[in-house]
């Protein structure tokens, strides 16, 4: 495929619906650094934002980082079928919200979602047609050593990142593409491509083949 550049998607009064991204990964392999690279070059992708119970943190911001809600809000959002997935966390309540997704995919608009393979199973019951993408390591020791980089973990947290990375590595067969960031630069450029591919309609990504 040829560079592509920004491109914009009609909304509105179109008649078709816009995409739903899903991209995953363990942590560690790169997931949110290629997805911010991801909206910087479409801009017009809407982004998916996590709804939260738990009490925000220094520098997090409302509507940016999370939705802060209550237990309550939240527990009413189950009731009425808001969450397409959500999961309980340390006793607090994470969620993403159906209601959003739908609002921007029935305009012809696209949305992001930065989310774990759990949150992905979930999702694709409620949107099947989301394009999924989930983003590898060049290796476990290169992953080892990407969280040991950080400084921010404790061995014993580091081992648990792995085993978690391992599990979530072995559902990868449950994403239609699959994107081994081993070199940034030329990884960004491969996730712009074939997000540009499905937002153009290109032929050459059909749904269930790589890029």
């Amino acid at each position: 495929m040829s560079p592509l550049k920004t491109t914009s998607r009609e909304g509105g009064g179109s008649g078709h619906r816009g995409q739903c991204f899903i991209v995953s990964a363990p942590s560690g392999a790169g997931k949110t650094t290629l997805c911010r690279a991801l909206r910087r070059h479409f801009p017009d992708i809407r982004y998916s934002v996590s709804y939260t119970t738990r009490p925000p943190r220094a520098g997090e911001r409302e509507g940016v980082d999370y939705h802060f809600i209550s237990q309550e809000a939240f527990q009413a959002g189950l009731d009425r079928g808001t969450w397409a997935e959500w999961a309980e966390v340390h006793g607090n309540r994470y969620g993403t919200s159906a209601e959003f997704i739908e609002s921007i995919v029935s305009t012809g608009e696209d949305v992001l979602l930065d989310i774990d393979v759990q949150g992905a199973r979930q999702i694709l019951k409620r949107f099947p047609d989301s394009v999924t993408i989930f983003i590898m390591p060049p290796s476990m020791a290169v992953l080892e050593e990407r969280l040991a980089a950080r400084g921010t973990d404790t061995q014993a947290v580091i081992q648990r990142r792995l085993r978690n990375a391992e599990d979530e590595i072995s559902q990868r067969h449950l994403y239609r593409h699959i994107l081994v960031n081993d070199r940034l630069e030329r990884s960004v450029s491969e996730l712009i491509e074939l997000v540009g591919a499905y937002r153009r309609k290109d032929p050459s990504c059909p749904a269930g083949q790589g890029p």
